[in-house]
């Protein structure tokens, strides 16, 4: 959760995404830091008795997005056009961006560039009201899961980024427990509820292994 990072600097890619205080979903987010902090995490991620699916995948989904906002926003200075020309995860992965609205046919792009386009996608898919609720009582629409699915897909490639391209500049600057916390609190978070596809896995599969390996 966001508060492993209260101890750094606060500097972020893009602006947090607050949930309001007061509301049920505030609440549930105190509930899964309340929780983590128990330290296991596996029971961290399960659903709470009685919550709503679609809620808790919506209260973590913003979550995991400020984390990684924070996480990248670390090592922008080392990420960029000339050191990163191609959005990759190590040799055999390579990403091309595109959003099905502004950008129907896939561009291959820098590495900053894409997880500025990335970033500022999911933001708008948060910040959209009918796709993300923040109401009681407001129900989450039909194509909510598939759109959940879509951002931590993508979220996962800047976290595969990140492990493959920059892990020597994450140790430099200390932050590999952050990094590798927040990582599998993810990996655990995503295969409690299968929200990705084992393919779309495939860069980080041996460290997905290691970190499950450990908490058997």
């Amino acid at each position: 959760m966001s508060f492993l990072f209260s101890s750094r600097s606060s500097k972020t890619f893009k602006p947090k995404k607050n949930i309001p205080e007061g509301s049920h979903q505030y609440e549930l987010l105190k509930h899964a830091e309340a929780t983590l902090g128990s330290g296991n995490l596996r029971q961290a991620v399960m659903l709470p008795e009685g919550e709503d699916l679609n809620e808790w995948i919506a209260v973590n989904t913003v979550d995991f997005f400020n984390q990684i906002n924070m996480l990248y926003g670390t090592i922008t200075e080392f990420c960029t056009e000339a050191s990163c020309a191609v959005m990759s995860a190590g040799p055999r992965y390579e990403y091309h961006w595109a959003d099905g609205t502004n950008i129907k046919k896939p561009i291959k792009c820098s590495a900053p560039k894409y997880i500025d386009y990335l970033m500022t996608w999911v933001q708008d898919q948060l910040d959209d009201e009918t796709l993300f609720p923040s109401k009681i009582g407001v129900p989450f629409p039909k194509n909510f899961m598939s759109v959940a699915k879509t951002i931590l897909k993508r979220l996962f490639r800047v976290y595969a980024h990140i492990y493959h391209q920059h892990f020597d500049s994450v140790m430099q600057l200390q932050e590999e427990a952050h990094l590798n916390t927040s990582f599998k609190h993810f990996i655990f978070f995503v295969q409690e509820f299968n929200l990705i596809d084992r393919r779309e896995l495939a860069p980080l599969q041996e460290l997905i292994e290691k970190l499950g390996s450990k908490d058997r």
